[in-house]
C-alpha cells in the first residue's frame, strides 16, 4: 500500500513509519521541516498540513494517510478537506488518552490530577475526536495510547479496548510507540474500527 505520514519525523510518527517499511509499504513521509531525520526507506517531503491545498497535493493517490501530529498545531477541519480534497478514503490519527473514560462518562481530561501542562495538548485532542465523530465521508480512525505512550521494545503483545482507558492488573496504563505502530498498521491493513475510536495497552 501506498501510507503517507504526516509528522513523520517525531517519535511516533517514526516508528509507524519503520513498521509500515518492515512490512512492505510504501511510505511518503511529511513534516514541517525536513532538518530531522526520516526512517531509511521514506519519501521525505517538506510540508504544511494546517494548508489543505498543500497537503492534497502531497497525498493524492495515497491508500491511507497517518496524522501524527500535534492537536495544538494541526486541526480536524484543514485535514478532513486536504484529505477529501485528495481523493484520500482512509485517514488514521495518533490519538492521546485524555479522552478515554475512566469512570462511566467520565473521561481522563475531567479527572480533578489531569495536568494542567497537558490540556494544551488534550483539549485540542479531544475536540479533534469529537469533529472527526461527525464526519460520515472519510473512513477515520482515531487510536488513543494507554496513559504512558513512550519508545519501547516491539513485543506484539497487547490488549485492544474502545473508549475506556486500559490497565494492567497493577494499576498501569501504558504501551511502547512501537507496539502502537503494530495496532495501527494492522487496522490500516484489515479495517476493524472504521469511523471509530480505540485504544491498546498491555
Amino acid at each position: 500500500m501506498k501510507i503517507a505520514i504526516i509528522g513523520v519525523t517525531g517519535r511516533a510518527g517514526s516508528r509507524i513509519a519503520a513498521e509500515a517499511l518492515r512490512r512492505g509499504h510504501s511510505v511518503t513521509g511529511i513534516a514541517r521541516s525536513t532538518s530531522q531525520a526520516a526512517p531509511a526507506g521514506v519519501d521525505l517531503h517538506q510540508g504544511d498540513a494546517t494548508q489543505p491545498e498543500q497537503l492534497a497535493a502531497l497525498i493524492r493517490g495515497h491508500d491511507a494517510v497517518v496524522s501524527a501530529a500535534q492537536f495544538r498545531v494541526l486541526k480536524a477541519a484543514p485535514l478532513l478537506q486536504a484529505v477529501k480534497s485528495a481523493g484520500v478514503q482512509r485517514l488514521l490519527v495518533v490519538g492521546g488518552a485524555a479522552s478515554l473514560e475512566v469512570a462511566p462518562g467520565v473521561i481522563l481530561l475531567d479527572s480533578p490530577d489531569f495536568p494542567a501542562e497537558y490540556k494544551v495538548e488534550a483539549v485540542p485532542g479531544k475536540q479533534f475526536l469529537d469533529d472527526l465523530r461527525a464526519e460520515t465521508a472519510v473512513d477515520w480512525t482515531f487510536l488513543s495510547p494507554p496513559a504512558m505512550f513512550a519508545p519501547g521494545e516491539r513485543s506484539g503483545k497487547f490488549r485492544i479496548g474502545r473508549d475506556q482507558l486500559l490497565a494492567d492488573e497493577k494499576g498501569q496504563s501504558q504501551i511502547s510507540m512501537e507496539d502502537y505502530a503494530i495496532a495501527l498498521l494492522d487496522e490500516i491493513e484489515q479495517p476493524k474500527h472504521l469511523r471509530q475510536r480505540f485504544t491498546v495497552a498491555y
